[in-house]
């Protein structure tokens, strides 16, 4: 597999994001987006077989890792995220790219793609839910509201507390134990979630995300309206989207994937059978094939 190099970009939004890199120079570029709570380091098997044929990126998001995290809620805002997405981009003097986004960063990618459509080549979503489907389940779906509880726990301003009186180690035990095979993680790759996690403002950064979130989530038998904005005319994705969805994920079950042809323009679907939600490194060889099958099939117009 191809070697990736890593080095620290200042971007004009006003943080530096750690960023690992590589492959052919003129090679068409790949952007990967991870989710909470990790890092680049969610490609660390994908992003170097990709790098054989394609120009590949995957910064620590801002919050999150090696990169700058900025204090307050507001600078967690999905939209400050998908600022720094373009001026990574443009950093890079990557004019139109295909954006890659697990979790998280299927959350910045959805968004990117929706406002602006002009700089994907194609999208890739990993196991995150197109917003307007999200939102509608968390009012409609008992099954997925009680999933989704967690993002409750996560905007809670105590929770900060709760991870350091449990400990990193119990907390890394809580976040994969019920979401991922574990086994598939080594030593080294569990201590760099621990280091990443005891960074100074590492926990209020990540859980940020969360709280800079407008999505509702209801209490499990709450009656609850869904927000006026998800009754309106929603915009559909035009560019070519590729969604790969993990089915013994979790966390995000597979109501998420109902009307996803009705929001995106151009969509194949691929389900897979056999791992959770952190598909990337639970199952990189079939990310990697998808991605790669999908960039030579919807070419770019």
């Amino acid at each position: 597999m191809t070697k990736l190099t890593e080095t620290d970009l200042a971007l004009p939004t006003g943080v530096t994001l750690h960023v690992q890199q590589g492959g052919p120079e003129d090679g068409e570029p790949i952007l990967l987006l991870h989710g909470f709570p990790e890092s680049h380091r969610t490609w660390r098997d994908v992003a170097p077989r990709l790098a054989r044929d394609f120009r590949v990126v995957a910064p620590d998001q801002r919050g999150f890792g090696a990169s700058d995290k900025p204090e307050g809620v507001e600078a967690y805002r999905t939209d400050r995220i998908v600022e720094d997405l373009l001026a990574l981009a443009d950093a890079l003097g990557l004019g139109r790219f295909t954006l890659v986004g697990h979790d998280w960063g299927g959350a910045v990618a959805w968004l990117a793609a929706l406002r602006h459509p002009d700089r994907l080549h194609r999208l890739v979503i990993v196991n995150a839910p197109h917003p307007l489907i999200f939102q509608k389940s968390l009012i409609e779906d008992s099954a997925q509201r009680a999933a989704s509880q967690y993002i409750n726990a996560f905007r809670n301003p105590l929770m900060e507390k709760g991870i350091e009186a449990m400990g990193l180690e119990t907390f890394f035990s809580k976040t994969f134990a019920s979401h991922a095979d574990v086994s598939l993680l080594s030593d080294e790759e569990r201590q760099h979630y621990l280091d990443d996690w005891g960074r100074p403002g590492a926990l209020t950064a990540m859980l940020n995300w969360y709280r800079a979130s407008d999505i509702l989530v209801p209490q499990p038998g709450e009656e609850a309206q869904a927000p006026a904005w998800t009754k309106a005319p929603f915009p559909p994705v035009t560019v070519p989207t590729l969604v790969l969805w993990a089915m013994r994920d979790t966390a995000l079950l597979p109501v998420q994937l109902g009307g996803l042809y009705d929001v995106v323009d151009d969509l194949r679907l691929v389900t897979i059978p056999e791992a959770g939600h952190f598909v990337p490194w639970e199952q990189p060889q079939t990310i990697a094939a998808a991605i790669r099958d999908f960039m030579h099939d919807a070419r770019p117009a």
